[in-house]
């Protein structure tokens, strides 16, 4: 570990990356504690004291505790995940969106405009319902959370919170491109991780105040143990599928005659599917959750993370989004094309079509077992706390998605230190057939 440090140390350009990175995410945690004008911070922390286990919890954890702060990055990168969905969704749907996706870097920059388009239009939707809902909250005693009600408030929270999730978009664009990882899902690390301090503190305080005993406490370590175990195992697990190269004779040269394999992994998607179905989840129910009225309020409490209702939508939404994200992203048909122009082959399989539906057999039996696997470690965990009744809230898509990100990261900076240790390898040397 102290060797792997000091490598990281001695190259320049992975020590700027990563140093940029922290101070973004800095950046970021600096503005989740900036109060949105016009909010009775005391009044609202009260309003906020019995939402632990809840939707708004949930969300609250998403956003590192903004949202439960009212501060100026309350609406998180939600906004921004929402809109990336409805525009991966038409270029499936939608042929012009499709045929500009498959323009090349012009199409993707065009592609990443509208989603940030989309992203100020869904900020100001959710801007203006928090806004709203914020002026009909009362504290425990029936004091208002907003004291000076009225347009003005409205507009001026509108603008702040959408000014909020535009700056994180920016702050996201900006660890990609410059830094180290996904900068969207590094922000969404960092939410979920500076609640962990915090969360710790107060499972100690419940266990000296008894409301917690020794015994949970220990169920809790195991549960977070082996779902972090299985985290890891599943998200190196792969599908290796051998590919055999025919030797090909050009000039004098003989080319070929290998045998490598196409790495499936079992969960293709990452965290994307659990990030994109909470988003959905969250959107109407938070609404849900600031409009006073009777059957409004049936329906938010029984989307809770504890309700049955909410976790059977959640799966759905989870297998949804694992068929769609690969999909997206892996498409047999293109990929048996590149193995037949390079002269490979799958054993027992015919190149073109026939190996096409091949994969697209495997891809599919392995997204299904990804799927799975990605539920029931978002799912069983929550349901487990709430037979339990810890008094918290604690769920299998945190742990997923911190451990996820955090693999992506570390594979990241280890492609890092392989490339550069290679290109110092070779240094001054002269490879055969290589020409000025």
């Amino acid at each position: 570990m102290i060797s792997s440090i000091q490598n990281i140390i001695s190259i320049p350009e992975l020590r700027r990356r990563i140093l940029f990175t922290l101070g973004m995410l800095t950046v970021y945690r600096v503005g989740c504690h900036v109060p949105t004008p016009g909010v009775d911070a005391q009044v609202l922390a009260t309003f906020f004291e019995g939402t632990q286990g809840t939707l708004l919890g949930l969300v609250s954890a998403f956003t590192g505790g903004a949202l439960e702060r009212m501060t100026v990055f309350a609406l998180g990168i939600m906004p921004y995940i929402s809109a990336s969905i409805i525009l991966q969704l038409l270029t499936v749907v939608f042929e012009p969106v499709e045929r500009l996706s498959k323009e090349g870097e012009q199409g993707r920059k065009t592609i990443t405009k509208w989603t940030r388009y989309g992203t100020i239009v869904l900020s100001i939707i959710q801007g203006t319902g928090i806004a709203i809902g914020l002026q009909t909250m009362r504290g425990p005693a029936g004091q208002p959370v907003v004291p000076d009600q009225g347009i003005g408030f409205i507009l001026l929270t509108v603008i702040t919170l959408t000014a909020g999730t535009a700056f994180i978009m920016w702050l996201g664009e900006q660890i990609t491109e410059r830094g180290i990882g996904n900068g969207i899902s590094l922000i969404i690390f960092a939410g979920i991780v500076a609640n962990i301090p915090a969360a710790i503190v107060n499972t100690i305080r419940l266990a000296r105040t008894g409301a917690i005993s020794a015994f949970i406490i220990i169920v809790l370590l195991l549960v977070m143990a082996v779902v972090v175990a299985a985290i890891i195992f599943m998200e190196r697990g792969q599908r290796r599928v051998p590919i055999h190269y025919a030797k090909r004779v050009v000039g004098m040269r003989s080319y070929g005659g290998q045998t490598s394999h196409l790495p499936l992994k079992i969960n293709m998607s990452g965290v994307i599917p659990p990030i994109f179905a909470s988003s959905i989840i969250m959107f109407p129910a938070t609404v849900a959750n600031l409009v006073d009225v009777p059957w409004v309020q049936s329906v938010a409490s029984m989307m809770t993370p504890t309700h049955w209702l909410y976790n059977l939508f959640y799966v759905a939404f989870i297998i949804f989004f694992c068929y769609f994200y690969t999909a997206v992203t892996f498409n047999p048909v293109d990929v048996a094309e590149n193995v037949k122009k390079q002269g490979g082959y799958i054993p027992g399989i015919r190149p073109g079509k026939a190996t096409s539906d091949y994969l697209d057999v495997v891809l599919s039996r392995l997204t299904f077992a990804g799927a799975l696997y990605v539920s029931a470690v978002c799912v069983l965990p929550t349901v487990l706390i709430g037979q339990l009744n810890v008094p918290f809230f604690f769920g299998g898509t945190s742990l997923l998605i911190v451990v996820g990100v955090g693999l992506d990261t570390a594979a990241q900076i280890e492609a890092h230190l392989i490339s550069r240790s290679y290109e110092g390898f070779m240094k001054g040397v002269t490879l055969k057939g290589r020409r000025g």
